[in-house]
């Protein structure tokens, strides 16, 4: 069937569906305005129930608590195999999309305002597992995804832009080798639903995980959304979905440092990175502790600490199967060698009267220093930076202040490099198109106070542009209930714990 058929049976079958029992006049008078050109400050958070897998009905009492808290706008990312019929893509189900029929029943009694977005398209996902066949390539994934969109479109026709709008896919990514296929089939889509409902506010994710916006969209009547998790250490620590293995505990605002260290003869690296030394220079009066955390150490490699050029430690690291002085064994398929996680601090003491410590890798392959800490016998307290990760990038240099106890240098992350960050979208901005915040958070086990400040500085910045957001989830270990957090004193909420600190944050910006 070539795609104009199979559109014009997809169409066909869409108006088979039952329509909604909503008004095409449905009055929302609390609700703002929304359009493609500029998107209200919308306030709220993600619900969950047919995110990844649940096909659980959306319960009115949490539209209820969100208006009474004060926000109007919650987004649906959901799956779509909740609603086809015995597994074929082909068919939807119609009991399941009057599941949705509610949200925007409940959105219009509470006034709030109702994003539907497939996070599991047909033919794409940001989850595991990854669909089969891709929309960007692959016509007939297109078609099918098209197909959805279009009943949707037909659904809620009518329904005014500040009560439903639609988020095509949640965070394309890795999709900057086929961006021209990629911006294709958004346009189609756009094209298909907007045959349909020609008026139907569509918001679509930015790419790489939402955090670049698509200006090659900027000719099309779309609005586009981003992310809030930046950076992932602080956002998505000891989170199981994401490389988070050796992510430092969070700080906020966080001074870091590039904290791989190369031998001289590492290869797939610039040469003047190789043997490069992590520099600490400073007036060490009294004899000093420098302390370093290994993270994950690459074969058998050897790291070498000097005072003034003196050896004060040579340390031979070696990798291996079973227990040893490793957090975990990791062998590399790819490289057939252990590159084993360690996350053990090891401590050396440099004489007083040293100007200049140098820690390297002398033989061997490669390792990360995840942290660094400095204190001096007569110093107050221990001055201390996260290090990161930062592949074919010099180690960085930091100057030891013993008086103030504080390690100047690195790269400071701060309210105003968060600031900084928003530039891309700005300028998407300036070409006449809204945004929003689709999504952020801290997972749980980042710890409060952290993730509050951290919050606070991205509210600010996201309030002075006059964006919207999104908090994810509502319940759950981003949320404002149930999130399991360890370190908050919870308030009983209608058998739930409420996070009342983090609830009165987002009230307050």
């Amino acid at each position: 069937m070539k795609r104009r058929e199979f559109l014009q049976t997809s169409v066909a079958s869409a108006a088979a569906l039952t329509t909604p029992c909503l008004s095409a006049q449905t009055s929302s008078a609390k609700l703002p305005d929304a359009s493609y050109r500029k998107l209200p400050r919308w306030r709220g958070f993600n619900l969950l129930e047919k995110f990844n897998g649940r096909n659980d009905k959306f319960v009115e009492d949490h539209f209820r608590w969100i208006s009474d808290w004060g926000f109007n706008f919650v987004r649906l990312p959901m799956d779509y195999r909740a609603w086809i019929l015995n597994k074929d893509w082909k068919q939807i189900n119609e009991e399941v999309l009057k599941d949705i029929d509610d949200t925007v029943k409940y959105g219009e009694k509470y006034g709030i305002h109702v994003n539907m977005n497939f996070h599991r398209a047909p033919g794409y996902t940001v989850a595991r597992p990854a669909e089969p066949k891709s929309v960007w390539t692959d016509p007939e994934a297109l078609d099918v995804c098209t197909q959805h969109w279009v009943a949707f479109a037909k659904r809620y026709k009518g329904i005014p832009n500040n009560l439903v709008s639609f988020n095509l896919f949640n965070e394309p990514a890795s999709v900057e080798p086929i961006m021209k296929q990629c911006i294709a089939a958004h346009k189609y889509i756009i094209s298909a639903i907007h045959t349909e409902d020609p008026n139907r506010l569509i918001i679509c994710d930015g790419y790489e995980w939402g955090t670049k916006p698509f200006f090659d969209l900027a000719d099309a009547k779309v609005a586009q959304a981003t992310r809030g998790y930046t950076p992932s250490q602080v956002s998505h620590y000891k989170a199981s979905w994401v490389n988070s293995e050796g992510f430092p505990v969070p700080t906020w605002p966080i001074v870091s440092g590039a904290g791989t260290l190369f031998s001289p003869t590492q290869s797939g690296i610039d040469k003047e990175f190789k043997g490069a030394p992590l520099v600490i220079i400073g007036k060490f009066s009294t004899e000093t502790a420098v302390r370093f955390k290994v993270g994950t150490v690459s074969s058998d490699t050897t790291l070498t600490v000097s005072a003034d050029g003196k050896t004060v430690l040579e340390k031979a690291f070696e990798p291996k199967d079973g227990k040893g002085e490793w957090e975990k064994s990791v062998y590399s398929e790819q490289w057939k060698i252990y590159q084993n996680f360690y996350n053990r601090d090891y401590t050396v003491n440099v004489p007083a009267g040293t100007k200049k410590v140098e820690i390297r890798v002398s033989k061997g392959q490669w390792l990360v220093i995840t942290e660094i800490g400095v204190k001096g016998k007569n110093a107050a307290s221990e001055a201390k930076v996260v290090m990161l990760n930062s592949w074919n990038a010099m180690p960085s240099a930091f100057e030891y202040d013993e008086g103030s106890s504080k390690l100047i240098g690195g790269n400071v992350q701060d309210k105003e490099w968060l600031r900084r960050g928003l530039e891309p979208w700005k300028e998407l901005e300036k070409r006449d198109r809204g945004v929003m915040v689709g999504e952020f958070g801290a997972h749980s086990p980042c710890p409060h106070d952290v993730a509050l400040r951290w919050m606070s500085d991205m509210l600010a910045n996201w309030k002075e542009a006059n964006w919207g957001f999104a908090l994810w989830n509502l319940i759950g270990s981003f949320g404002i209930l149930n999130s399991g957090r360890a370190d908050v004193d919870y308030e009983d909420f209608n058998g739930r714990k409420l996070d009342r600190k983090m609830l009165k944050l987002l009230q307050e910006l």
